[in-house]
């Protein structure tokens, strides 16, 4: 296998027995090892790639074992959003990705009503030229989003290499590597079990379209949350009968990753997230029975009470397992210390 990187001059590849009789794209795709297949695809398009001392255009040719191809990286473009010089906490960071502990309020990727001091505004402007191009422009691989209201840690690529097999764990969900994703959330009430499994296929609302919904099996994208009940508030007994929970921590563990996919689970099994203003507005009664002081802990989070506090993978490159934890931020912690307290 041969390292081709986007900065790379001619390289020269030779097909082997392995690739007799594939698609040249495919082909270059093995012997390449760390550029995308639809990169590659590009490129050839764009005139980058030569079969035996002639420029080919077409992915779809077969290659014979002999075969001399020459393939020319172009170097990545300049990433259209533009570099903003925003504070990030930097986890990790090394040359081929970087592990961001995100505030909540900071849009991960430009899109309509944000068209910059995203996320990747910030990268930009934090990596330079580290960024050696994705899917050939000089940009930040974004492979998981968290929302805009919700903390915690993401992982973003650097580089195609990077970018492509961190893509591929996350497709994968875990369920056959060592990718771990568990976030922290405020509910309202508490599950009567301590763990449990919220399986329940998603699509977005045709009634609202901000909305994601739970739908019948059969539809929608399949979304799966594993759920822990972590505290209760107030305990379960208190004095001397038990007392009705107001409200609960829970770890959520995911199994899929789709919009909304906590927020729309913990609301479909009746206990959304404290401040989710989206899913759990039918909740203000629940609100008015705190006592004062969590009652104006709940208003200054402002948001809803969700925060990414485990990330783990394997590096895409040394193929280390990598596990990072983060705390709660403080308007978390100080609603979490409130209603403790109750």
């Amino acid at each position: 296998m041969t390292s081709v990187s986007e900065q790379s001059g001619a390289v020269t590849l030779t097909v082997g027995p392995e690739q007799v009789g594939l698609r040249l794209d495919k082909a270059l795709a093995l012997l390449a090892g760390e550029i995308s297949r639809a990169r590659l695809q590009q490129v050839i398009k764009e005139g980058g790639v030569q079969l035996n001392g002639a420029v080919v255009s077409d992915g779809s040719r077969k290659v014979a074992e002999g075969d001399t191809l020459a393939l020319v990286m172009p170097e990545a473009k300049p990433a259209e959003p533009v570099a903003q010089d925003i504070p990030l906490n930097v986890v990790y960071e090394d040359e081929h990705l970087i592990v961001i502990d995100k505030p909540a309020g900071l849009v991960v990727h430009p899109a309509g009503g944000h068209e910059d001091g995203t996320l990747v505004n910030a990268l930009i402007a934090h990596c330079g030229e580290s960024l050696s191009g994705i899917g050939g422009v000089r940009r930040p691989g974004i492979v998981h989003r968290l929302d805009k209201d919700t903390s915690g840690l993401l992982v973003v690529a650097k580089n195609d290499r990077a970018h492509q097999k961190l893509a591929k764990q996350f497709a994968d969900h875990g369920r056959t590597g060592p990718l771990q994703r568990a976030y922290l959330a405020l509910v309202w009430g508490a599950p009567r079990l301590r763990e449990g499994t919220i399986d329940a296929p998603i699509e977005r609302s045709s009634r609202n379209r901000e909305k994601m919904t739970v739908v019948k099996e059969g539809r929608g994208r399949e979304a799966i949350t594993h759920i822990t009940l972590l505290e209760r508030y107030p305990p379960l007994f208190k004095g001397v009968g038990e007392a009705e929970a107001l409200a609960s921590l829970i770890e959520c563990r995911l199994e899929t990753g789709r919009t909304h996919q906590i927020r729309v689970h913990m609301s479909h099994i009746g206990h959304p997230l404290l401040g989710d203003q989206l899913y759990g507005s039918g909740f203000a009664t629940k609100a008015a029975r705190l006592p004062p002081e969590a009652q104006a802990a709940l208003a200054a989070l402002g948001r809803q009470a969700l925060h990414a506090a485990l990330l783990g993978f394997e590096h895409p490159v040394t193929g280390k397992e990598m596990l990072f934890e983060s705390e709660p931020p403080q308007d978390f912690a100080d609603l979490q210390e409130v209603l403790a307290r109750l």
